[in-house]
C-alpha cells in the first residue's frame, strides 16, 4: 500500500510516495525550498509542487513545524511566518491539492510515528523521547507506545534561550560551532529533558542524523540509551503518510 506523505521545514518541503508495508519511500523524494516569507498559501503552494512532481491523487499526509490542534488548526509557528497561527491547515492544503484529503500533524511527532513502527523505536516500551535536530528542536514523546502530541519540547527554556537558539543545527551553522562544542549543547539539553521526563531511549532525529558519529559519542552522563534514527530525514515523510492511511501509534 502506498500513500504520500510531505514533510513542511523551516528551509525546505520534501515528500514521496511511502511504500506503507516497509516503511520506506517508494521513489526517490523531491524537495523544493520553503520560501520566504513561509506564508500559508506559499507554503501550500510548495506542497502542491510537491506532490503535483509525482502525479499523486490519492490522500495526501503532511507535517507541520508547529503544534496541531484538533488534526487541522495551527496553534505555534516558531519557524515559518505567523500567518499561520489558527490557519486551517487541512482546509487549506486540501484546497491548493484540488480536493485531495490531507492530513497534517506536527512534524517530530510524525518522525516519531514512523521510528516507533519501523525504526529505532520499535518493540520498545516504557517512555521514548524522539528528538529531530534541524532548523528548531522537535520532539515527540511515547509512553507506551502511545503518542503524547505537541510537546515542543525544543522550546524548553535553556540558558535563557529556547533551547532550539542553542541546541539546534541551525544554531551550530549559525554560530560555525564545532561538532564538540554543539555535543556539549545537546548534552546540556539531554540532561535538563531527562530531568524531566526520565525516559528509557533518546532517539536523535532530523537530517544531522546522517551524521550521529560525529556527536553522539562525545555526549556523556545522560543514562537513558541514546541512539540516531533509524529513517533519517526520511522519518517525517513515513510517518505522515502513516497517519494519512491511519496506521501506527496514533
Amino acid at each position: 500500500m502506498q500513500i504520500f506523505g510531505v514533510d513542511i521545514g523551516g528551509s525546505g518541503i520534501k515528500g514521496a510516495p511511502v511504500d506503507l508495508d516497509r516503511g520506506e519511500l517508494a521513489d526517490e523524494r523531491y524537495k523544493v525550498l520553503t520560501p520566504q516569507p513561509s506564508t500559508p498559501d506559499a507554503v501550500a503552494d510548495g506542497v502542491k509542487e510537491v506532490v503535483g512532481h509525482f502525479g499523486w491523487e490519492g490522500p495526501v499526509g503532511v507535517t507541520f513545524p508547529g503544534v496541531v490542534t484538533g488534526g487541522s488548526t495551527i496553534r505555534t509557528a516558531a519557524n515559518v511566518d505567523k500567518q499561520w497561527i489558527d490557519t486551517d491547515a487541512r482546509a487549506l492544503l486540501s484546497d491548493h491539492l484540488g480536493g485531495h484529503p490531507v492530513t497534517i500533524l506536527n512534524d517530530a511527532d510524525a518522525a516519531g510515528v514512523a521510528e516507533m513502527r519501523f525504526g529505532a523505536g520499535r518493540d520498545r516500551s516504557g517512555t521514548v523521547l524522539m528528538l529531530t535536530f534541524g532548523t528548531g528542536v522537535g520532539s515527540a514523546l511515547f509512553v507506551d507506545g502511545a503518542l503524547v502530541p505537541n510537546t515542543e519540547l525544543g522550546h524548553l527554556e535553556l540558558d535563557g534561550h529556547d533551547a532550539e537558539k542553542r541546541a539546534s543545527t541551525k544554531a551550530k551553522e549559525d554560530h560555525d560551532l564545532s561538532w564538540e562544542h554543539w555535543a556539549r549543547r545537546v548534552r546540556k539539553y539531554l540532561a535538563h529533558v531527562e530531568m524531566l521526563f526520565s525516559p528509557e531511549l533518546f532517539i536523535v532525529g532530523g537530517g544531522v542524523s546522517r551524521k550521529a558519529h560525529k556527536f553522539l559519542p562525545l555526549i556523556e552522563g545522560i543514562r537513558a540509551e541514546i541512539v540516531p534514527a533509524q529513517l533519517q530525514n526520511n522519518a517525517g515523510i513515513v510517518g505522515a503518510a502513516m497517519r494519512a492511511a491511519r496506521t501506527g501509534p496514533q
